[in-house]
């Protein structure tokens, strides 16, 4: 983790989280909450929240993919879903609780502003609109996790390496071919199934002519029959 020079505040005005609360704050107000942020540059694999400490920040995400995980009391890793940034992360916490429900880890170099949480949670709670736009824009992430366990409650193996294919796809990378961030320990942990599992079914899909693997690059291929896995998987 690396401590940014914090940008003039003159340059954070084509950020989308200055875009976003402005439309319900001042620009004083935004000055407070300018002057209670750090700006930190994080490496792969280090937390940007960990799990079960105190909620202090709030995160918005400026640059870089990250996962949300949860470890459960036997030690077992899961992760909920992958994200893209722009992002505001950690927001459910802001009417909640002041521990973190999970970990937000970087996957790749992220960089991140870390809002004071009294400071924002003070004007939130002034401001219902603001706090109904807040929650509203960083629950977005929760929709993707809980879909993510639906494919893990109702499909086999095939059908949920394909779910994450096509959602990496679509939605992280916006491409069909794009440099894998993720470990093969990461996808099994994302698909809730073993390493082992996770390189049969990229072979086995290779093998077909589904997607072409190449070390850390993925393509796919033939999107139809993917997408007909997910659906009868």
């Amino acid at each position: 983790m690396i401590l940014l020079d914090k940008p003039p505040l003159n340059d954070c005005e084509h950020c989308p989280f200055k875009q976003l609360v402005c439309e319900y704050i001042s620009e004083e107000d935004f000055q407070l909450l300018y002057n209670s942020s750090v700006q930190l540059k994080f490496r792969r694999g280090e937390n940007i929240l960990k799990q079960g400490n105190r909620f202090t920040h709030i995160v918005f995400s400026s640059k870089g993919y990250v996962k949300l995980n949860y470890e459960n009391e036997f030690g077992k890793n899961l992760i909920l879903t992958v994200v893209d940034s722009p992002r505001l992360l950690g927001g459910i916490n802001v009417f909640n609780d002041d521990t973190n429900m999970f970990s937000v880890t970087a996957i790749d170099e992220c960089e991140a502003c870390l809002i004071d949480i009294n400071v924002l949670k003070n004007m939130a709670l002034k401001n219902s609109a603001l706090a109904l736009r807040l929650l509203e824009f960083s629950t977005s992430m929760f929709r993707d996790s809980i879909i993510n366990f639906i494919s893990l409650a109702h499909k086999h193996v095939n059908g949920r390496v394909a779910d994450i294919l096509i959602y990496l796809s679509e939605k992280i990378y916006k491409s069909n071919k794009f440099i894998l961030t993720l470990t093969r320990k990461e996808l099994s942990e994302f698909a809730g199934c073993s390493q082992e599992n996770i390189i049969n079914t990229l072979s086995r899909f290779h093998k077909d002519g589904i997607i072409c693997t190449n070390v850390k690059i993925i393509e796919i291929l033939d999107k139809s029959r993917l997408a007909e896995i997910s659906r009868f998987g």
